[in-house]
């Protein structure tokens, strides 16, 4: 049996990128009865930028509501907040012992903001050592990671494998990576990859009215109503191909060869599709946000079973450090 770990930061609502890219993946995973799967919320990642209180609360309640809503089953799986298993803090320091400076100098969540050192804190450049430490904490055997993780799960392979070979024992599980073969990069309403950072995103838990809002704002090109579009080369289209079937791809580019159709057709069919093929997972989001207390009686429900792997993990490594 391989264990699955993955986690996402509480930095905002999963979007339909989110959801597309990483979480429905994911959960399929998860639904393998060859595999145990850990699932977190990386709320303490999410300090280094966000240090209001209530965002971060807000954020992480959105976050656990979103993974339930997508139909992780937590009563096979491990659901968790990072921030409630504390070893995972302790366990941070040392292996910061164990990261060389050059290493974490040369990360990516580092160097993008290298040129700007007084927006960059100490937890910001020591990121990929604590990301080491949530996979570490629970004997990972597997991590699906998309490109961009790549080199943090590299520096964790790295980490483990020195303290391993420093203390000649299999402390540590060595993780791989897992990429998947087909990386699905969802566009966002301009175009580029949807990202909270680029502010392009669609969000599908959104109240009907603000959805279809967001769904028209989609850019387009300025080719009148009657004449004939490529839908190739067109956002709503994209999006609606990654969601609809087969017939209903063919069908709307038909429409759009044809001319007599224009792009504010394409987008409140895209509207229909996303109301239609998430109602289930839209429905149950709102519950859990509306039971605040049912969602923390799921997390706490996770937390408990993580602590025990986490505890025990832990207590390897303090002997083998000598402080047991």
């Amino acid at each position: 049996m391989a264990r699955i770990l993955t986690g996402i930061q509480s930095s905002g609502k999963p979007h339909l990128g989110n959801i597309l890219g990483a979480m429905k993946p994911a959960i399929d995973l998860s639904n393998d009865p060859q595999n145990e799967s850990f699932f977190f919320i990386a709320d303490l990642h999410s300090l280094i930028t966000i240090k209001d209180p209530q965002t971060r609360i807000d954020n992480t309640n959105a976050v656990a509501a979103a993974w339930l809503a997508c139909g992780f089953n937590t009563e096979q799986n491990t659901f968790y907040r990072q921030s409630r298993i504390p070893e995972v803090c302790e366990m941070n320091w040392y292996l910061n012992c164990f990261a060389p400076f050059p290493m974490l100098a040369n990360a990516h969540s580092f160097k993008d903001k290298s040129d700007r050192l007084s927006d960059v804190n100490a937890g910001l450049f020591t990121y990929p050592v604590l990301m080491a430490c949530d996979i570490l904490m629970y004997d990972a055997n597997v991590v699906p990671v998309g490109k961009d993780q790549r080199q943090h799960l590299e520096i964790t392979r790295d980490i483990a494998n020195a303290f391993n070979n420093q203390y000649g024992e299999e402390t540590f599980v060595i993780p791989e990576a897992q990429i998947g073969k087909e990386v699905m990069t969802i566009p966002g309403i301009d175009g580029q990859k949807m990202s909270k950072t680029y502010a392009n995103t669609i969000d599908i838990f959104q109240a009907d009215k603000p959805l279809r809002k967001n769904i028209m704002k989609i850019v387009t090109d300025s080719t009148p109503l009657e004449e004939p579009k490529d839908p190739d080369n067109d956002i709503t289209f994209s999006l609606y191909s990654i969601l609809a079937d087969e017939n209903q791809v063919e069908e709307m580019r038909q429409n759009y060869l044809g001319g007599n159709y224009g792009y504010g057709h394409a987008k409140q069919a895209l509207y229909e599709l996303i109301l239609e093929k998430f109602a289930k997972e839209r429905e149950t989001y709102n519950y859990y946000m509306e039971n605040p207390d049912l969602l923390e009686k799921e997390l706490v429900k996770g937390e408990e079973k993580a602590r025990v792997v986490a505890k025990d993990v832990l207590k390897r490594v303090k002997s083998t450090l000598g402080f047991i």
